[in-house]
């Protein structure tokens, strides 16, 4: 590729293209990103471009890899920066937003639209202790449901290698449900799961009494016909979409569903959304206990306070 300060270049490529140290450091034309790596000052920065930053500065032979890798496969959870790599070279990168993982086993990695990652399975076991159960329980859902990986491939993965992280995934494999569509319905099952309530059964198909469709449910209760949707904020904003999901919320109701709608303003009081069902599945007939709150679920599911 011919040199181009549209895209992250090194010093030393610099330095070939007759561009030196002195140029370099005018900030009206050029911006480091990362120690001896620069682009164009007025270059509009992507996540491509960060990540070719990155694998310029990294190791020999990296990959992107942990939570930047999850990010690159389309997922975000957590910071960009610093950004992950992983290698088996010795060598060190000294770098203040780059963090380089040197690794004595094999890589299992893939090309990723340009870009070197570690494959699926082996990014969801690097970052497992990096995130708490619940976000990496959502991360494993998003990536089976985007077809990245398998319960059956994850599962025999985490069960055959011997890394930090396996048994972290091994410990939430259980937990997993396929058929799972967003990481936010993820969030609102395993609140309920968490808080010792019965598990709702995620994105079933929904049937009247003559067998006719009536919906497609995100968390549903078959036997209490109790049905609980999160609506995202497209369902807000767009009217018809609004529209749509009233006709079907009365469809619904009609045929005897009790239906509990979470958006995104209730997850300022977790404890108000299990509270609901709890309550939604006592009116159809729920006999069994209450909900626990532990020490554990308010970490796992904290309470955001709008000061």
């Amino acid at each position: 590729m011919a040199f181009s300060t549209a895209h992250p270049f090194t010093r030393e490529q610099a330095r070939a293209a007759g561009i030196t140290d002195a140029n370099l450091r005018a900030r009206t034309t050029y911006c480091r990103l990362l120690r001896g790596v620069y682009v164009g000052a007025k270059v509009e920065m992507t996540l491509a471009l960060w990540l070719r930053a990155a694998l310029l500065a990294a190791p020999p032979g990296s990959v992107v890899s942990h939570l930047t890798a999850l990010r690159w496969y389309g997922y975000e959870l957590g910071e960009l920066l610093p950004m992950h790599v992983s290698s088996r070279t010795t060598t060190y990168s000294r770098q203040g937003n780059l963090t380089a993982h040197r690794r004595g086993d094999p890589i299992r990695s893939r090309m990723l639209r340009g870009i070197p990652v570690t494959d699926a399975d082996r990014t969801l076991v690097d970052l497992a202790y990096d995130v708490s159960i619940p976000e990496l329980i959502q991360a494993i859902e998003w990536m089976m449901h985007r077809g990245f990986t398998t319960l059956t491939s994850l599962t025999a993965y985490a069960l055959d290698h011997h890394l930090r992280g396996v048994r972290r995934v091994r410990d939430v494999i259980g937990f997993v449900r396929e058929g799972s569509e967003s990481p936010m319905e993820s969030l609102v099952r395993l609140m309920i799961r968490f808080a010792h309530l019965p598990e709702p059964v995620p994105n079933l198909v929904l049937r009247d009494e003559h067998g006719h469709f009536l919906a497609r449910g995100d968390l549903v209760y078959a036997r209490w016909k109790v049905l609980v949707e999160y609506d995202g904020m497209h369902h807000e904003r767009d009217p018809r979409q609004r529209q749509r999901d009233i006709g079907r919320r009365e469809r619904l109701e009609r045929a005897g569903w009790l239906v509990i709608i979470v958006t995104s303003a209730d997850l300022v009081a977790p404890r108000q959304i299990v509270d609901r069902v709890h309550q939604a599945l006592l009116q159809r007939g729920y006999a069994g206990p209450g909900p626990v709150f532990s020490v554990m679920w308010d970490e796992w599911f904290p309470t955001v306070r709008d000061d």
